[in-house]
């Protein structure tokens, strides 16, 4: 194990192995962005801390003891291997893909039909989607950023809120024959849809005061194929308003409940330097989601 109190300080170190690559005190300077007079002052540091001789000075010319060769061989060694890993590092992060985590539902419906403006747009970057209703974590080397839906409540994470997101309870017309007799209870017997490893329509019907089972059945489906189960009329979802919007206008779904609590769709992100496709995608996405109708782009920090 390392004992890292009797390491003289790395600046020390890297000053040093900068005069003996380059020869003199001026070009280490140069080299370093800094004065010659704080490369002397480097160097007088360590050879107290070493209690050694490491240059030799002539005048304006400096040239390296048998000490201060041996020094600088080690040192040339050991900034070629940290180069070496950390250029390794970078090059990984560089050409890893971008990984980003939504729901399938949204991927399908809203993500997906736009990725060929980010593809125009950055054609150098590979990106990875993963349609789960889980929540990814977002961990170095693993997954960059998240597009949840929810009131922005994730702790430790940066998050920016992309759009208004309401949940609503929707219905083809054909399944719901007419006005809905006996108010919302009445929903409880008729078929519902939901997401895998999902229960939004139990969860949904709680928050408005029903308490009742659901004795119609549920379908559970992979979440890109909800919504075409809900205009096929084999049972009503529990899905947010911006993706249905169309379906509403049209006629093909009919709202039958609204929740009235603020949600929206947030990009989530950890905290910190953000590598350059992550960057990118980030604003990419706040400028298609500043398209959406009734978008509050205050939210945006835009």
């Amino acid at each position: 194990m390392t004992d890292w109190r009797d390491m003289p300080p790395l600046s020390a170190l890297r000053a040093f192995s900068a005069v003996a690559e380059n020869g003199s005190v001026v070009a280490a300077a140069a080299r370093l962005g800094v004065t010659h007079a704080a490369i002397s002052q480097q160097i007088r540091a360590l050879e107290k801390a070493l209690d050694l001789p490491l240059v030799s000075r002539s005048g304006r010319k400096i040239a390296l003891t048998d000490d201060g060769r041996q020094l600088a061989h080690g040192l040339g060694l050991g900034f070629a291997e940290i180069l070496r890993s950390v250029s390794a590092l970078t090059e990984a992060q560089r050409e890893r893909p971008l990984q980003v985590t939504t729901t399938a539902m949204f991927a399908s419906t809203w993500l997906v039909p736009r990725l060929g403006s980010f593809r125009l747009a950055h054609p150098g970057v590979d990106l990875v989607l993963d349609p789960s209703p889980a929540l990814r974590p977002l961990e170095p080397g693993g997954f960059d950023a998240a597009i949840r839906h929810g009131t922005g409540d994730w702790p430790g994470f940066e998050q920016r809120k992309l759009m208004d997101a309401p949940l609503v309870v929707v219905a083809s017309p054909a399944l719901l024959n007419g006005p809905l007799e006996g108010g919302p209870d009445a929903l409880t017997g008729l078929p519902w849809l939901s997401e895998l490893e999902q229960n939004e329509a139990s969860l949904f019907l709680s928050r408005q005061g029903i308490a009742k089972a659901l004795s119609g059945g549920v379908i559970h489906l992979p979440g890109n194929l909800v919504l075409d189960a809900a205009r096929g009329g084999h049972g009503l979802a529990v899905v947010t308003e911006v993706l249905v919007a169309a379906d509403i206008a049209s006629g093909n779904l009919q709202v039958v409940l609204r929740d009235q609590i603020d949600r929206g769709y947030y990009l989530v992100t950890r905290p910190g330097v953000q590598r350059p496709p992550l960057r990118a995608f980030c604003r990419w996405l706040k400028a298609e989601a500043a398209r959406v109708p009734g978008l509050n782009v205050a939210a945006l920090g835009v």
